[in-house]
């Protein structure tokens, strides 16, 4: 990898002066900062990581920086379930997809050299050419599974989750209410939507179930057992 930043330096150096970029020295100084971390990071991370290594510069030179990296393919913006802009190194040559943990927001990156074939078979059996693509995939990782409450509130869920529902508190009223709506004990539900305020949705063999917040924090679930493997 540093073989691989250094040519990228080289690069940088060639193109920014070739182009006449003004303010040359500064702006190599965001992207020898920025190849120091591997992480996903926004506009205001490094700005922090530069102050951290001694450069005091200004936000909206930083950002635009930014902007000429992503023009000059240097560096490559994301936006993961709709949360803020974020850079990450484009490295010629090296493509790789994202798993976004949605408890933690950590990014995870990783690439299967057969899934990447199968992309392409399956674009070929459509008669499409493929350019280019991406893949992100949403779940919770190790770490958060590992960490988590096994029973808690309907309303800690997120949606994608396949809970078993094991208990059901406040009283006869709300098992009834739940009874007559098609929900028990045991039932296996999928968490189809949960916004931070108002109803949420949940799936039980194909049917939906629209559930406020309320009634929600009473159901009691735990992952399924599919998801603790």
């Amino acid at each position: 990898m540093k073989h691989i930043h250094n040519q990228e330096k080289k690069q940088f150096k060639t193109l920014f002066k070739q182009e006449h970029i003004d303010d040359f020295e500064d702006r190599f100084n965001v992207l020898e900062v920025f190849m120091q971390t591997e992480k996903h990071v926004t506009s205001g991370d490094l700005i922090n990581l530069l102050k951290e290594n001694g450069y005091h510069l200004e936000p909206d030179f930083v950002k635009d920086t930014l902007k000429l990296m992503c023009r000059f393919g240097f560096a490559k913006k994301n936006r993961f379930n709709n949360g803020p802009v974020r850079y990450e190194h484009m490295h010629l040559g090296h493509h790789h997809d994202h798993m976004i943990c949605t408890k933690c927001r950590n990014i995870i990156e990783f690439r299967e050299e057969d899934l990447e074939d199968l992309q392409v078979q399956i674009a070929a059996a459509h008669g499409f050419h493929m350019l280019q693509h991406k893949m992100e995939i949403y779940g919770i990782c190790s770490k958060c599974l590992k960490s988590r409450i096994q029973l808690m509130s309907l309303v800690m869920a997120k949606p994608g989750e396949r809970l078993i529902i094991k208990d059901i508190t406040g009283g006869t009223g709300a098992r009834m209410r739940l009874m007559s709506m098609g929900l028990r004990i045991e039932d296996e539900i999928e968490v189809v939507t949960n916004p931070k305020q108002g109803q949420l949705v949940v799936a039980l063999d194909f049917k939906r179930f629209i559930l406020g917040r309320g009634l929600a924090k009473k159901i009691l679930v735990e992952p399924a057992e599919s998801m603790q493997k």
